[in-house]
């Protein structure tokens, strides 16, 4: 199984695995070469640089089926979700092609039966201490540049008691961290209960006995539940950490991405979000060179990141999908060369307030969980750092760790992106 794209498909490729092991398959997670009889991959189909990557994986798979070192290839996920035909067309190796929401039928085209007491269980990919929770699929969201409503549809929260039960279930095998997962997780509840939700179901999941830690992620600026501060800073299992997508600054570029906010709005925002939770970390990501950004627009980016001084960020340049808002209104008319040179420009300007982030953290002593033993240190994060995405702790050897444990670390050493330590 070979999972590409955002953490939300590594959900579906863990539920897709746990069907496979009740019916007697031995399934191995990303592998580095194809050595199974079966391999499924499961595409990105976000941007262009992740849709190239899914059809190399794509391609590098269908060729091992050519010279019989796999039986079978099946692809499912975003990708082919937008672009089957094309795909069944162009690559004819595939066995067959799923989308994003009938990959259970994969398992009756094995011959095999899809067992409905195991939906909420999942073959986890990740280490044993930590999981993510997927609370919803699709976006009813209408910025410009996005084809995730056309892949995924329209929002459709899940109920609070499935996700509660699924949670239990994971706190019963280990699991003792959340990142909690959506396109967008404060749209929570609209759809279903007809009310934002958020604030109500971290509470909730908050109070299951055995939840260390809930992290949140892809949070929406606009229409923010402001009562889900008042939750962060009540519960201590819920991490002073909130990943909140901008993409820009200027009045100008937030009315053409679509974004429903102003730059005001924004500015109150975050000046609220940091009052209600003091020493909250904010990650952000922006992007550069979408239609319409002029020199001015992108200076005004960069003043307000040297400002804000977010303690996570991260950017990509603009890219143009086909069927979106922008592919009917807009021509990509801002040189790749010009993208890449504001992206890099962003990003070391971040580099800079990153390594006074983490310089801020010497001599403090942060709780720490350990996510790995390296050959020279454990490695592990703190409640400011997500899995993947964020800097890590690494914490000197001067006795045995156990890895999926919480220890108090003292900082005596920052890096840009990762922080030294060792045991008080």
């Amino acid at each position: 199984m070979v999972t590409l794209g955002c953490s939300k498909n590594l959900v579906d490729s863990e539920l897709l695995m746990r069907q496979l092991v009740a019916n007697g398959y031995t399934v191995a997670h990303d592998p580095e070469e194809a050595k199974g009889e079966i391999a499924v991959i499961n595409t990105c189909g976000f941007i262009g640089d992740a849709k190239e990557e899914s059809i190399n994986m794509i391609l590098s798979f269908a060729e091992a089926k050519k010279n019989n070192r796999l039986k079978k290839l099946f692809v499912m996920g975003c990708l082919s979700e937008r672009y089957r035909r094309e795909l069944t067309e162009e690559i004819p190796e595939v066995d067959k092609f799923y989308g994003k929401f009938d990959w259970k039928a994969l398992i009756a085209d094995l011959g095999k039966s899809y067992n409905k007491e195991l939906e909420y269980e999942r073959s986890l990919s990740t280490p044993a201490h930590y999981s993510y929770v997927k609370i919803s699929e699709g976006c009813d969201r209408t910025c410009s540049y996005c084809s995730i409503p056309l892949i995924t549809g329209k929002y459709k929260s899940r109920p609070m008691e499935q996700i509660e039960e699924e949670i239990r279930r994971l706190v019963a095998s280990g699991v003792k961290e959340f990142q909690f997962i959506a396109q967008d997780l404060t749209y929570y509840g609209l759809d279903r209960y007809r009310a934002m939700k958020l604030p109500e179901l971290v509470e909730r999941v908050s109070d299951i006995e055995g939840v260390e830690w809930i992290r949140l992620h892809y949070a929406y600026p606009a229409h923010f539940p402001k009562d889900l501060l008042r939750v962060m800073r009540e519960r201590e299992n819920v991490c002073n950490y909130l990943d909140i997508a901008l993409q820009h600054i200027s009045d100008n570029m937030l009315k053409i991405m679509r974004r429903n906010i102003t730059r005001q709005e924004t500015i109150d925002l975050i000046q609220h979000i940091r009052d209600e939770v003091p020493g909250i970390h904010l990650r952000t990501t922006m992007m550069v060179g979408h239609p319409g950004e002029t020199e001015a627009d992108f200076e005004e980016l960069l003043g307000f990141v040297g400002k804000t001084r977010f303690e996570r960020l991260g950017a990509f340049p603009y890219s143009h999908e086909e069927d979106t808002y922008n592919d009917k209104h807009y021509v990509d008319d801002i040189p790749a060369t010009v993208k890449q040179e504001r992206m890099n420009t962003l990003m070391e300007l971040q580099e800079e307030i990153a390594l006074s982030v983490n310089e801020a953290k010497i001599g403090k002593t942060l709780k720490v969980i350990i996510d790995r033993e390296d050959p020279d240190y454990y490695v592990g994060r703190t409640e400011f750092d997500s899995p993947e995405v964020d800097g890590e702790v690494l914490i000197s050897k001067e006795r045995p760790l156990t890895v999926g444990n919480f220890y108090e670390v003292s900082i005596h050493d920052a890096l840009p992106f990762d922080l030294i330590g060792s045991l008080n």
